[in-house]
C-alpha cells in the first residue's frame, strides 16, 4: 500500500492490470493529492505483487470500515503479506525530513478502532497485537536499506485522526509516551491486517518535523516536497525488499 513519499515505486512495476479504485465495490475513492487510487498487479523485479496506490484516510469522513476495506480484500484475494508505507512527522529529534523509519510498534490515538462493532464469523475479536509488526519482514526491510546505501531508522509510530496537525504540547506528550513519529493512517490497516492473519511490516517517510520541533509553519505542501525528493530513495527500498522477499 502506497502513502506520500512512495509513489516513484510504480516507476518500477512491470505492470500486468490496472485498476481504479472507482471501479471495485466498496472501495472508496481518496480524496487527497498524492493518493491516485488504482489497484495494479504486477512486477517488482520477479516478485509478483499486488499495489495500492493510494489509501483512504478516516479524516476524510470514511468510517474504519471502509478505511481498512482494501486490507480485507486483500485477505480475501489470498494476500499474506502487507507491506504498508505512508508519510510521517518526525518526533525523534535524531530524525531529518526526508528519513525513512521502519516501524517497531505503534500508538493508536485515533480515538476509535477498527475491530469495533459486532464480532466477524470466523476471525478473532480481541486481537493479540503483541508483534503488529513481523520480525522477519522488518529486517527484510533493514536489509533492503543496506542494499540501497541508506540508513533506516526505526521507532514507534502514534497515530491521530487529523486532519489538522498536531500542537507543539501534544507533540511534547507524545514524546513522552515514546512515539518517535506522528501520522494520520496506517494504524487502522495494521489491526485489520493481523485479525485476517497477515503478517505486516510498515515503513514511514519522514517528510517534516513534527509541531515544536520544526521552526516553520507544518502544511501538506511541504509533505509532498519532500516525498517528491525522496521518491528514488523510497523506490529503491521497496523495490529491494520485493526481491528479497521473494527470495
Amino acid at each position: 500500500m502506497l502513502g506520500s513519499g512512495f509513489h516513484h515505486v510504480l516507476a518500477g512495476l512491470r505492470v500486468e492490470q490496472k485498476i481504479a479504485y472507482a471501479k471495485i465495490p466498496g472501495f472508496p475513492q481518496p480524496t487527497v493529492c498524492g493518493h491516485a487510487g488504482e489497484l495494479f498487479f504486477g512486477h517488482l523485479g520477479k516478485t509478483p505483487v499486488l499495489v495500492l496506490s493510494g489509501r483512504a484516510h478516516f479524516y476524510e469522513g470514511h468510517e474504519m470500515e471502509r478505511v481498512t476495506f482494501a486490507v480485507r480484500s486483500l485477505a480475501a484475494f489470498g494476500i499474506t503479506d502487507l507491506l504498508l508505507t505512508n508519510a510521517a512527522g518526525g518526533i525523534n529529534r535524531k530524525f531529518r525530513a526526508g528519513d525513512f523509519m521502519v516501524l517497531t510498534d505503534h500508538i493508536n490515538l485515533m480515538g476509535t478502532n477498527p475491530l469495533r462493532g459486532p464480532a466477524m464469523a470466523d476471525l478473532p475479536r480481541f486481537v493479540d497485537l503483541t508483534e503488529a509488526y513481523d520480525k522477519t519482514l522488518r529486517g527484510q526491510l533493514l536489509m533492503a536499506g543496506k542494499i540501497s546505501k541508506q540508513k533506516l531508522q526505526r521507532g514507534i509510530y502514534l497515530a491521530v485522526s487529523g486532519p489538522s496537525y498536531e500542537t507543539p504540547a501534544e507533540i511534547r506528550a507524545f514524546a513522552t509516551l515514546g512515539a518517535d513519529a506522528v501520522g494520520m493512517s496506517t494504524v487502522p490497516e495494521t489491526i485489520v491486517a493481523r485479525q485476517c492473519g497477515l503478517r505486516v511490516a510498515a515503513v514511514a517517510c519522514i517528510t517534516n518535523l513534527a509541531a515544536g520541533i520544526s521552526q516553520d509553519k507544518l502544511s501538506h505542501a511541504e509533505v509532498l516536497a519532500t516525498a517528491e525528493r525522496v521518491k528514488k530513495s523510497g523506490a529503491a527500498l521497496i523495490k529491494n525488499f520485493a526481491e528479497l522477499y521473494g527470495k
